[in-house]
């Protein structure tokens, strides 16, 4: 159960980091928003749970390819923001992206890559 605790106490130390950091510095800010530092945690948690090692791999793989149909909605965000508020555009955001995740996982299984 500690372990657990610890897990989550890590885990949520990141994400205010990156919250508190923004505050002060949008560049900065932004710039440890998108590293991969959740992927990172992930890989070590699972590492020192003694994942296999095709786990631990097959966990990076699927992140890189999960990531690409992501940042087109980044790009779109500001604007969305402006027209339709927080709400509306984060909502807009998450459609666009799981729409926009159809369509790619759909292209990558016509290349052989099955991400679903």
């Amino acid at each position: 159960m500690s372990y657990l605790l610890v897990k989550y106490l890590v885990t949520a130390a990141v994400v205010v980091a990156v919250s508190e950091l923004a505050k002060r510095s949008d560049k900065l800010g932004a710039l440890l928003a998108s590293l991969p530092l959740v992927t990172v945690l992930t890989l070590v948690w699972l590492y020192v749970e003694h994942q296999p090692t095709d786990k631990i791999a097959n966990h990076a793989w699927y992140t890189f390819w999960y990531v690409v149909p992501t940042l087109p909605m980044f790009l779109l965000f500001p604007r969305l923001l402006n027209q339709f508020g927080f709400a509306g555009a984060l909502g807009l955001f998450v459609l666009g992206t799981l729409v926009i995740f159809a369509a790619y996982a759909w292209l990558m299984a016509k290349a052989g890559i099955d991400l679903l």
